[in-house]
C-alpha cells in the first residue's frame, strides 16, 4: 500500500507582504516619525522627490481660524540661518546635587583622605539626597576605617540642603530638626520613634508612651510637617518640555465644520521624471531591474501615505460625527463612543482603528487632545465616563460641606447617573480629589 496520495484542498490564508507591512507601520506612525521615516526613504530611494511643505495654505488656514498654534507649520520659533536649533540639556554632573555637595566640600579644607572620601558619598547620594546603608556597608569591606567614614558622614549631613546624606525618613527629619533653634524635644522623639503611629495619627497612644498631652504631639506634628522628607527634590532637573503637532484640526473656517488633515508640514512626495524616463530608455538589464524595484518600492510609499491619511481623515471625522456638541462649545461632555464601535462603524478592524489613532492629536478650539481621548466608555445612564466625572466634579465644588462617597453617588443617581460607590471613590482618586475627611480638613 502506497503512503503517498493526493488531494485537493481549498482554504483562506492571510500572509503579510511586505506591503501591507510598510502600509500598517505608515498608519501607526506619529507626525515626527512620518516626518523622519520620509526623510530617511527619500534619502534611499533616487525615484523619491520632495519639494516644500505647503506653508502658505496653513498660513491661510490659520487667518480663518486664529486659534491654531504656530507649532502646526514646519517652521520652529527660533532660527538661524534656516536651520532650526536645537536646545541642548542641561547636565546633572554640573547642575545636580553632588555638584552642589562638591562645591561646598571644596571650601572646607578637608584633610585628602576625609575630602576624597566625602566626595565620593556625595556621588553615592540619590536623587532624594538619601544614602543607602548598602553602600556604606560596601566601603567598610574596602577596609576604610570605620572613625574615617563616621567622620565623613557627619561632614556630608552638616551640608545643605538640611537633611542631606540621611539613611532613612527618620534620620532626615531629625538633621532638620538638629539644625533649628530651641528644636521641640517631643518632635525629636517622635522623629525618631513614632513615625509609623503619627501617620496614622495616633496621637493619644503617642501622647501616653512619651508622657505628654495631646496638644504636644499635635504641635510636634506641625513641626515635622513643615520639613523636607525629599531633600534633594530642589536639584532634581525638570523633564525636557515635550511639544506636540496636532495631526488633526476640526474647525469650521467657512462656517461648515470639518476634519483637516495637518500635512502641511510635510513634505510633497512624487516619482522623479528623470528616473521614470531612464528606465523606460536604458539599455542597461541591471539599471532597469534596479530602476524597477526603487520604482515599486516608491509606489508603496505614495499608497501607504494615501491609506494613513484617508483612514485617520474616517476616523477624525466619525468623532466629530460622535462628539460634535463638544467642538461647537454646546457642552462641555463627551458622548459615550468605544473604538469597537468606531470601527464597525467604518467597516474596519479594531486594531486598524488603533493603529490609526496611536499617538495621535487633534487640536480644535478648545485645546489639543489626544485622540484616544474621545473614547470614552458609557456609565449606566447613557452617559459617557468623562462626563460622570465632570458631573462628580461640579457636585464637590457646589457642596457646601465634604460629602461621603455615599453620598456623592446618590446625588450623581439624582441626576440619572447609576455607578456604584466604589466607582465613585476611583473617580474621586483619578480628578485628584481628597476623601471628605480631607476635604474637612
Amino acid at each position: 500500500m502506497s503512503l503517498i496520495e493526493l488531494k485537493t484542498e481549498l482554504r483562506q490564508e492571510l500572509k503579510l507582504t511586505p506591503q501591507l507591512l510598510q502600509s500598517m507601520e505608515v498608519l501607526q506612525m506619529t507626525s515626527q516619525e512620518l516626518l523622519e521615516y520620509l526623510g530617511r526613504a527619500v534619502e534611499e530611494n533616487p525615484l523619491l522627490d520632495q519639494s516644500d511643505p505647503l506653508e502658505a495654505a496653513f498660513e491661510a488656514l490659520r487667518t480663518q481660524a486664529s486659534w491654531m498654534d504656530a507649532g502646526g507649520g514646519s517652521q520652529a520659533t527660533f532660527t538661524h540661518d534656516g536651520e532650526v536649533l536645537e536646545t541642548g540639556g542641561a547636565d546633572s554632573g554640573l547642575e545636580g546635587l553632588p555638584a552642589f555637595l562638591r562645591d561646598q566640600l571644596q571650601r572646607l579644607r578637608l584633610s585628602r583622605p576625609l575630602q576624597a572620601l566625602c566626595e565620593y558619598l556625595a556621588e553615592l547620594v540619590d536623587e532624594d539626597g538619601y544614602l543607602a546603608q548598602e553602600d556604606l556597608d560596601g566601603l567598610l569591606d574596602m577596609k576604610i576605617p570605620q572613625s574615617l567614614l563616621d567622620q565623613a558622614l557627619e561632614t556630608l549631613q552638616s551640608l545643605d540642603p538640611p537633611g542631606v546624606g540621611a539613611r532613612s525618613l527618620s534620620e532626615c527629619l531629625l538633621l532638620q530638626l538638629s539644625r533649628r533653634g530651641g528644636a521641640d524635644p517631643a518632635a525629636m522623639d517622635i522623629a525618631a520613634r513614632f513615625l509609623p503611629e503619627l501617620g496614622r495619627k495616633h496621637y493619644a497612644a503617642i501622647a501616653q508612651k512619651l508622657g505628654v498631652d495631646v496638644e504636644t504631639v499635635r504641635r510636634a506634628e506641625q513641626a515635622i510637617a513643615a520639613l523636607e522628607p525629599h531633600p534633594g527634590r530642589a536639584f532634581q532637573l525638570a523633564a525636557p518640555t515635550v511639544y506636540v503637532r496636532p495631526d488633526v484640526f476640526v474647525a469650521a473656517p467657512e462656517g461648515e465644520w470639518k476634519v483637516l488633515l495637518n500635512e502641511y508640514y510635510l513634505p510633497r512626495v512624487s516619482i522623479n521624471d528623470y528616473y521614470l524616463r531612464l528606465l523606460k530608455e536604458s539599455g542597461e538589464k541591471e539599471t532597469r531591474d534596479y530602476l524597477r524595484q526603487k520604482l515599486q518600492q516608491a509606489k508603496w510609499l505614495l499608497d501607504s501615505l494615501e491609506r494613513r491619511g484617508g483612514t485617520l481623515r474616517r476616523c477624525a471625522e466619525a468623532v466629530l460625527e460622535a462628539q460634535k456638541p463638544f467642538f461647537t462649545g454646546e457642552t462641555a461632555s463627551l458622548a459615550p463612543m468605544t473604538l469597537s464601535a468606531l470601527a464597525e462603524s467604518l467597516a474596519l478592524h479594531p486594531s486598524t482603528v488603533s493603529r490609526a489613532i496611536r499617538g495621535k492629536y487633534l487640536q480644535c478650539r478648545q485645546g489639543t487632545y489626544p485622540l484616544r481621548y474621545f473614547f470614552s466608555l458609557p456609565v449606566s445612564g447613557g452617559v459617557s465616563r468623562q462626563a460622570a466625572k465632570q458631573t462628580l466634579l461640579a457636585l464637590i465644588r457646589e457642596e457646601d460641606r465634604p460629602l461621603s462617597d455615599q453620598q456623592l453617588q446618590a446625588r450623581l443617581a439624582a441626576r440619572g447617573i447609576q455607578v456604584a460607590r466604589r466607582t465613585v471613590t476611583k473617580y474621586r482618586l483619578e480628578l485628584g480629589v481628597g476623601s471628605s475627611a480631607a476635604r474637612r480638613k
